[in-house]
């Protein structure tokens, strides 16, 4: 499947997306934003993309407020399209939400929104649960078979580039936790130099009187040492990262 844009493929999009943004959660609602707007050609679409594991499910990007909405009317009645897709991992299409007899609860609470097509296809399937891309329109008989084919295509490229986003999203957060750990290193690494200088004493002597010090005013090490290294230089400790 090639998407509109120059004939770029979704995956290629998908993938410029994850370099766009800086988080898991930008690049999920930029890519409900990114399908909302690929398939509004017939019709103006909202999108939401629905995240389920064991009981609990959450819509954890939307195209828009009504989206979000549209999608988590649903988790209170525990039953609808978007849930179905996410669990059984079988493409949903409802035609006409006041003719289709599946899930009346949720239809009539929705009635109101105006909002009468829906097509749930999924993501990613587990033992647990998975992930369905939900798209609505106002009018009926929106999803038609050559628009849920193109659909389903493009959810079978954007689970690929999914799994690659959160593979860079941990990697990111990894790196963060290292970034954390060295500054908090290094402004314990001054402390103990301040300490060991004032009291003309070892390395390891100054990090003991340190700790005590953090124990017996029950503050974290580091708090302790930022407070340490502010009293002597009244600068903040900096770490230097070379990018």
């Amino acid at each position: 499947m090639k998407a509109i844009l120059g004939g770029t493929s979704v995956a290629a999009e998908l993938q410029q997306l994850i370099l766009e943004t800086e988080s898991m959660e930008q690049f999920l609602e930029a890519f409900a934003q990114h399908a909302a707007g690929l398939f509004s050609d017939q019709a103006l679409l909202l999108c939401g993309v629905t995240l389920k594991r064991g009981r609990q499910a959450a819509t954890v990007a939307s195209s828009s407020a009504a989206a979000k909405e549209l999608d988590e009317v649903q988790y209170g009645f525990g039953q609808g399209p978007c849930l179905h897709a996410a669990s059984t991992g079988d493409v949903t299409l409802v035609a006409d939400t006041r003719t289709d007899p599946r899930w009346p609860a949720y239809f009539d609470a929705i009635q109101d929104r105006g909002y009468y097509s829906i097509l749930a296809v999924p993501l990613v399937v587990g033992d647990d649960g998975g992930a369905a891309l939900d798209l609505y329109a106002r009018e009926t008989g929106v999803f038609d078979d050559e628009m849920t084919r193109r659909v389903q295509d493009y959810a079978a490229e954007a689970t690929a580039t999914l799994q690659v986003a959160v593979q860079i999203a941990a990697y990111r957060e990894i790196n963060e936790d290292l970034r954390a750990a060295m500054r908090s290193r290094t402004a314990i690494d001054v402390a103990v130099g301040i300490v060991a200088g004032q009291n003309r004493c070892t390395q390891e002597q100054a990090f003991s009187i340190l700790r005590r010090a953090s124990s017996n005013q029950n503050l974290k090490l580091r708090s302790l040492a930022e407070r340490v290294v502010e009293s002597v230089t009244a600068a903040k400790v900096q770490t230097h990262f070379i990018e």
